[in-house]
């Protein structure tokens, strides 16, 4: 803990809300974000940098500088400059720390009182950090510390993790995911994320987490038609009217007394060979047939939930093959209502649901249709904290992503962001956005996040760690799988050109 500067009376302070200090000579302890420290009549008060700035009074007067300098010489021959130039720091103050106890700001600091760094344990504290057991996603910058997060704190109440293309969405859920798998804890969530593109798929082949993940793909992502009810049927195909809905459940309870499994065949064969009148009966096989034709659907579910939610272990949703965002869609829908159904009941360990490009499947103000996970995601990010289902949110485009779901996210972790349509979106749905926070957003670098709401007491710029885990995309491989065949039938075409000359 070392003294940096001393707090200075301006037009706007000191005050409860901000104050500034004049930096001493050691100017290379004080940088814009750091914590600070010092003792004020109520305890020691603890605030952070929000801004720095360079002055000089011999630089102060534009005209002056300008005459001065026509004579062709620098200023700094006539004047002493730099005796006079000297930094100032604005800090914003966050709160009172007393006695391992917290309170607010109810008194400014005094012109003249010391400003020191912070003291690292305190400052440990002061955050809301978990020394023990929290999960170290890398650094608080300016700060030897360790950003370990409270497992319950960070996912209880759900979290978003939000950043523009490239800037380290994916990597950071990695990091989390690591933490997780790693812990000693007997009693761990299970972990099930909806993959999109498979940039996950690299745990299943990392020796130290193999034996802790399963991958599940098209392969091996079947839906029971006959555990669908009708109103699922009718979730996935919006556009099935009521007449048609009506018929549908009588055939449906009709196969399940005759049959008790079936698969989408059957059901189709069953309305075709029924009564129902033709002007009913067409369509509805038509909107039958259209989900049969995605080859979800069979007797039987695959995976089972016991396969999928297990605690300690992490399964990966690949959605890679599957090209049809509705054909996304529609397997989420079905494995989120089935996993929250099951959690209420207890009869499945508490699960972390991380969704990858979440607009996509809760997205804003888009018809049924297009949007037929959506419902599933608010509830359970209404809901879901009251039974131990935690959801995780993962966009680039948060102005497309539900404002319902985003608003019940307690928890926001945020990388670059430049679009300032998406920021706006951002502060509106998210209360613990501020506005200091909304202007760092378009400067972070790649590896930088900003961490806000109840994980954290205050809000936290972290640089994340380097990721554990086997880094491996199946869009990569299948690049390079293109590549391959590209080069590969450009010199047969070569070879071919220059036979038939």
């Amino acid at each position: 803990m070392q003294e940096i500067g001393t707090v200075i009376s301006t037009f706007e302070g000191p005050s409860s809300n901000k104050f500034s200090f004049v930096v001493n000579e050691n100017q290379s302890l004080v940088r814009k974000g750091q914590f600070v420290q010092l003792e004020i009549e109520d305890g020691l008060l603890i605030a952070r940098v929000s801004e720095i700035i360079k002055t000089n009074r011999y630089f102060m007067r534009a005209e002056s500088v300008r005459e001065y300098e026509r004579s062709g010489k620098p200023l700094m021959e006539f004047f002493p400059v730099d005796r006079w130039e000297y930094l100032v720091a604005h800090a914003a103050p966050l709160g009172i720390y007393l006695d391992g106890k917290q309170k607010r700001v109810g008194f400014p600091p005094s012109p003249g009182q010391k400003v020191f760094s912070i003291n690292e344990k305190i400052l440990f504290d002061f955050l809301g950090l978990d020394q023990e057991r929290g999960l170290d996603i890398g650094n608080i910058e300016f700060h030897n510390i360790n950003t370990k997060l409270n497992l319950t704190k960070l996912f209880q109440k759900h979290c978003v993790i939000l950043s523009q293309t490239g800037y380290g969405k994916s990597h950071l859920v990695s990091v989390l995911i690591e933490e997780i798998l790693d812990r000693q804890d007997k009693a761990k969530p299970a972990i099930i994320v909806v993959d999109p593109h498979g940039e996950y798929v690299g745990f299943s082949e990392d020796k130290n987490y193999i034996s802790k993940t399963k991958v599940f793909n098209s392969s091996n992502v079947r839906i029971a038609t006959n555990n669908l009810s009708v109103g699922q049927i009718c979730e996935f195909q919006p556009f099935i009217t009521s007449v048609e809905r009506r018929e549908l459940g009588k055939l449906i309870k009709k196969l399940k007394e005759q049959k008790g499994t079936y698969d989408m065949n059957e059901l189709i064969t069953s309305i075709e060979l029924s009564d129902i009148k033709p002007n009913t009966k067409t369509p509805l096989m038509a909107w039958l047939s259209d989900l049969n034709s995605t080859n979800l659907f069979s007797n039987v579910d695959s995976p089972s939930l016991e396969e999928l939610a297990k605690a300690g272990q992490l399964s990966i949703l690949d959605l890679s093959d599957f090209i049809h965002l509705k054909d996304r869609q529609i397997i989420i829908s079905y494995i989120a209502r089935k996993l929250f159904r099951t959690r209420r009941s207890n009869k499945i360990p508490p699960f972390i649901f991380v969704v990858e490009e979440a607009h996509q499947f809760a997205p804003e103000q888009v018809e049924k249709a297009g949007a037929i996970s959506k419902n599933i995601i608010e509830t359970i990010a209404r809901e879901g904290r009251k039974f131990n289902a935690c959801l995780v949110l993962v966009s680039q485009r948060p102005i497309q992503l539900s404002t319902t779901a985003l608003s019940q996210c307690n928890t926001a972790i945020l990388l670059r962001i430049v679009n300032p349509y998406d920021i706006k979106h951002i502060t509106e749905s998210c209360e613990a956005i501020t506005s200091d926070i909304m202007e760092m957003l378009p400067g972070l670098k790649i590896g930088e996040a900003i961490i806000t709401g109840a994980a954290v007491n205050y809000p936290l710029l972290v640089g994340v760690r380097k990721r554990r885990s086997k880094e491996l995309t199946r869009i990569g491989e299948r690049l390079e799988d293109a590549s391959v065949s590209y080069l590969k039938n450009l010199d047969r075409s070569k070879k071919d050109l220059e036979a038939f000359k």
